[in-house]
């Protein structure tokens, strides 16, 4: 049989109509939920990557296209009790004004609507991207306090040490560094939160587009929170190096130009990182 009836028979078998039909009333449903999630992209310096989520994560499936025309669909009933928990979940943070519940309740029922219209062999296709999903929506606030602090403190303690190893005399108060030339708050934009959201979000697409094996993501997903931290703690160092010489260096152009540097060199180290690994992995699998 010729590529074009294997083809056809293939997009015959897909079920386009219910998934768009479902898909078009799921965020007519959740169009205010996604209309909040774009503003905080566009609003929240933290979650600035958010606009290059769902790009990204179409741009997967696109990728898969020929596994999804190949799947034998199953449609399982149990996708509905997703859609119907996705709809109570959407509810409930609506009416308790949690904005995550009612966020990735948006990403239960879409799981829901995949698992109905073609069973657990079409959602197994599709988990990655759904989890990359998540990335579009901001950490609990709650749970976002937890962590930024502890960041901070540990960036301006590292900072503290490195100062004074290199001769500049400080002196820290929790996330206060006081200098001869000016006092550096490491306030939550300076945490690394914003540089560990998008490097994790960045590993995951990287270990997807130049790595196959699967447990290669959560390696280097684990391997971005050290990169990360470290590389915030040197960002916030460098900021204290160069207020010596000239206090307008720690604000401004230059400030916010420094870590788009940084963060480009912590991708290099996460990309040494990867090569790291594979070569232990081959040196491992290779018989002695």
């Amino acid at each position: 049989m010729s590529p074009e009836p294997i083809l056809a028979a293939s997009l015959g078998r897909f079920p386009w109509m219910p998934v768009a039909w479902i898909s078009v009333l799921l965020i007519v449903c959740f169009a205010p939920v996604l209309q909040g999630m774009v503003l905080d992209w566009m609003n929240n310096d933290d979650m600035g990557h958010g606009f290059f989520v769902p790009v990204l994560a179409l741009w997967i499936v696109w990728t898969r296209k020929d596994t999804l025309l190949q799947l034998p669909m199953r449609p399982n009933a149990w996708g509905l009790v997703l859609v119907l928990l996705g709809a109570a979940q959407l509810i409930a943070g609506t009416l308790g004004a949690e904005l995550f519940v009612s966020r990735t309740a948006f990403l239960v029922s879409l799981s829901g609507i995949l698992l109905y219209a073609g069973g657990t062999p079409l959602l197994r296709v599709l988990a990655f991207p759904l989890f990359l999903l998540l990335f579009m929506v901001r950490i609990p606030a709650i749970l976002y306090s937890q962590i930024t602090f502890p960041l901070q403190i540990f960036a301006s303690s590292v900072a503290e040490h490195l100062l004074w190893m290199i001769g500049i005399p400080v002196l820290r108060e929790g996330n206060i560094l006081e200098l001869s030339s000016q006092r550096l708050s490491v306030v939550e934009a300076c945490s690394g939160i914003r540089s560990l959201l998008s490097l994790s979000f960045l590993s995951l697409i990287y270990a997807h587009s130049f790595d196959s094996k699967v447990w290669m993501r959560g390696a280097l997903l684990v391997a971005t929170v050290p990169i990360a931290v470290a590389a915030n703690a040197f960002r916030v160092t460098l900021t204290g190096v160069l207020s010596e010489y000239n206090p307008e260096l720690a604000q401004g152009f230059i400030h916010s130009a420094e870590g788009w540097i940084i963060f480009l060199i912590s991708m290099i180290i996460l990309i040494a990182v990867h090569k790291a690994i594979n070569l232990a992995y081959g040196a491992f699998r290779t018989p002695r």
